[in-house]
Parts: structure tokens; C-alpha cells; sequence
């Protein structure tokens, strides 16, 4: 099985990840958490990477796909997936995904909560992790991005009947469950 997860920052992408990824048996391939490790490794790919963090703008799709797909398609091939972060656009998703055979998701689940939601959760993921590329501007510059760029791949997996939208403002548990159940056969 091969599950992709699409949701703005602080929609839980990365709680449900781990979630479904222990209870399913599937890896878990985190596309933030690749491109943050990649930037905190100071190399040169990684002071690129970083740059695009720091402004809380989107890494350049090649540089995404060079770094992700290797990953997407090992774990393909093998058991599965839970893909998180990636692709971020329809043009990476058309690009990176539907070229490889057998690499693309089998479902897409949608993460949905209300923007006070996200921001909340997001800054509080700031002080708790001390990440610094979720400082109050660049939430909001990510969730700009978000609408603008990451958004019209709801539709893009709507039209190929691939779609399920989950409210993740609930508490975690129920997410969890709305998840499970909307992968059940």
C-alpha cells in the first residue's frame, strides 16, 4: 500500500505519518524531515536547502525530487509507503511520480483543519522542538505557500479518484481512526 499525505504545516502530516506507518508496517518517508536533516548537514545541497527553509518558501522541485524519489521508489517496490511533504506540487506530482512505474500512491488522505488551527499548532511545534524555521512570519509565508502552490493537488488526486478528506482538527486518535477507515477495502 501506498499512502500519500497532503495537509498545510501543522495539520498533524507528520503525527499521522508515524501513526500509520507503526500500525501499518509501511516506511515512513518525510519530505520536511529529509530536507531539514539535508540543511542541518551543511553541505552544499544542504546550504541550498536551507536558504529556501529559512524564508519558508518551497525547495525547488528538481532539488525535492533528487533528494525524495530514490527513497519513494525503494519503499515502493518493497512494502509501501506513507509519503509526507512530497510532492508539494501538481507539477512535481506529474513530474516525479507518475513517471516512475508503480511508484505512485494507491490513496491520497487529505488533512484538513482551519487556518487558527494550523498557526496555533504550528508555533507551538516552535517552542517545543525549537525549530527555527517556524517563527509567526514564516507560518504565515508557509501557509500562503500552501494555498498557492500545494492546494491544487487536492484536486489534482480528487480527479482521479484517489481522495479522502480528513478533518485533523480533531484530536489525534480520531484522525487516526477517520484514516484507518478510509483505507479499509
Amino acid at each position: 500500500m501506498k499512502v500519500l499525505l497532503i495537509g498545510a504545516p501543522g495539520s498533524g502530516k507528520s503525527t499521522q505519518g508515524d501513526r500509520l506507518s507503526q500500525r501499518l508496517g509501511l516506511e515512513r518517508i518525510a519530505a520536511g524531515d529529509r530536507l531539514r536533516a539535508e540543511a542541518t548537514a551543511g553541505t552544499p545541497l544542504g546550504k541550498e536547502i536551507a536558504s529556501y527553509l529559512d524564508r519558508g518558501e518551497l525547495v525547488p522541485d528538481q532539488l525535492v525530487i533528487d533528494l525524495i524519489l530514490p527513497a519513494v521508489r525503494a519503499a515502493a517496490h518493497r512494502n509501501g509507503y506513507i509519503l509526507e511533504g512530497f510532492p508539494r506540487s501538481v507539477g512535481q506530482a506529474t513530474r516525479a511520480l507518475p513517471e516512475q512505474a508503480g511508484t505512485g500512491p494507491d490513496v491520497v488522505m487529505f488533512l484538513d483543519a482551519p487556518r487558527d488551527v494550523l498557526i496555533e499548532r504550528t508555533l507551538a511545534r516552535a517552542h517545543a522542538e525549537s525549530r527555527r524555521d517556524d517563527t509567526e512570519d514564516v507560518v504565515n509565508q508557509r501557509l500562503r505557500v500552501f494555498d498557492e502552490v500545494t492546494r491544487p493537488l487536492v484536486d489534482y488526486y480528487r480527479r482521479q479518484g484517489l481522495l479522502h478528506t480528513v478533518d485533523a482538527s480533531q484530536n489525534v486518535d480520531d484522525v487516526t481512526k477517520d484514516i484507518l477507515a478510509a483505507l479499509e477495502p
